[in-house]
């Protein structure tokens, strides 16, 4: 299989990426800065709490961090201020924090402007096709390729729960999708986001990736790059920038995850739990986007799913990351690897970037809900694989969402 890993402002070569997710809480508490520590525990929700503490929200909905936090940071040898003002770039091998409970993530302000999102590298997610074995004997033939529709703006009204991850890792600034998801612990008040795996941790010869925040709706009104270059930040998010204070992804990405393709794909996901960077009036993401999606873990088998849409921001050509495109097709399998799910597989031409976005069917209940994410792709495309979502994924989900019930 084909390297994968996070490319370079240097190396645009990338396609869709994967990556295996561990299972990972984030715990952040945020303020002027956001702070995350996370634990590592298949959907442990308490996990790692010894690194947590109760933050009180202010009339913003920003939380604070407590002094406690702060201590227990420097005593891992951070310095908050120091990090807001560029100690994040060190990316030296003792100093790049990989487990669980040494996730941070300060929200730094005016950090993702409008130039330093446009200018975001996707991710490669590439597969040598010919190392496709079909391990489990239930891999369907190779699908035939569906050309992505672009989605008409505007982008809150036709997709309203999509958007942009942004985040920074040892090869440049990054950037990824995600769907907005309800919370059960907080109907209607959701905060947070399903993306891929890879979109928030290196896997096993790496660490948490950092500065990672979510735009919904990025770039709303359709502007193309060149029209981008004098957008506004109201333009290019008009939702606002909204930073992860907590993330939380499967084990098998964290202890597992390498840079060849496919390894623990069938585990790629996460949620990340997000905090306005400026306020919102009190408003959760949810109410400020005005959409949720239900996530469906029990969703139909391969043979009853007549139909996905996969929706993303592709970034390597032909497409340049700053348009939302979706692909429509019935899915078929895929097997990796014998001791791993089957995966999902549909046909669709979108490429990097487009990772971590959200896979809409009707669901379980008969309604749409999220049933997977973009996780892995060909090197030359044409079609897009993401993991079915089940007891892993339902941990990882429900310890983000008990984590914060009743704030």
């Amino acid at each position: 299989m084909r390297s994968i890993r996070p490319s370079s402002t240097a190396r645009r070569e990338g396609r869709a990426r994967r990556g295996t997710s561990p299972v990972l809480a984030a715990v952040a508490l945020a303020s002027a800065l956001a702070l995350t520590a996370t634990a590592c525990g298949s959907g442990d929700a308490d996990a790692g709490s010894d690194t947590s503490a109760t933050a009180a929200a202010d009339d913003d909905g920003k939380l604070k961090i407590p002094d406690d936090i702060k201590d227990r940071l420097k005593e891992h040898g951070i310095d908050l201020d120091k990090w807001r003002d560029g100690a994040w770039k060190d990316w030296s091998k003792d100093d790049w924090l990989r487990e669980a409970n040494e996730f941070i993530n300060p929200i730094i302000e005016d950090l993702w402007d409008p130039d330093r999102m446009r200018d975001a590298e996707e991710p490669e997610q590439e597969v040598d096709e010919s190392d496709i074995s079909g391990d489990q004997g239930v891999t369907d033939p190779t699908p035939e390729p569906v050309q992505a529709q672009a989605v008409p703006p505007s982008y809150h009204a036709n997709a309203p729960t999509a958007g942009k991850v942004f985040f920074d890792s040892p090869e440049g600034t990054m950037v990824c999708s995600a769907t907005v998801v309800q919370d059960p612990a907080n109907p209607g008040k959701s905060n947070m986001v399903w993306t891929a795996g890879h979109c928030v941790h290196a896997g096993k010869k790496g660490g948490w990736y950092r500065n990672i925040a979510f735009v919904p709706s990025y770039n709303d009104g359709g502007k193309s790059a060149k029209e981008l270059e004098s957008a506004t930040q109201e333009e290019v998010a008009p939702y606002g920038i909204w930073w992860g204070d907590w993330a939380q992804t499967s084990d098998q990405w964290i202890e597992q995850g390498g840079s060849t393709g496919g390894d623990g794909a069938a585990y790629d996901f996460a949620v990340i739990h997000v905090t306005p960077e400026k306020g919102s009036g009190g408003k959760s993401l949810e109410e400020t986007v005005g959409s949720a999606l239900p996530v469906d873990f029990k969703a139909p088998a391969v043979p009853q799913m007549k139909e996905m849409t996969a929706i993303g921001y592709p970034a390597a050509p032909p497409y340049d990351g700053q348009t939302l495109y979706r692909c429509q097709d019935r899915p078929g399998r895929l097997s990796l690897d014998a001791s791993d799910p089957t995966m999902y597989r549909i046909g669709c031409s979108m490429t990097a970037g487009s990772s971590g976005g959200g896979w809409v069917a009707t669901g379980s209940d008969g309604k749409p809900a999220l049933v997977s994410n973009t996780s892995i792709g060909p090197v030359t495309s044409g079609w897009l694989a993401g993991p079915r979502l089940g007891e892993e994924a339902k941990g990882v989900y429900d310890a983000v969402s008990e984590k914060f019930a009743g704030q």
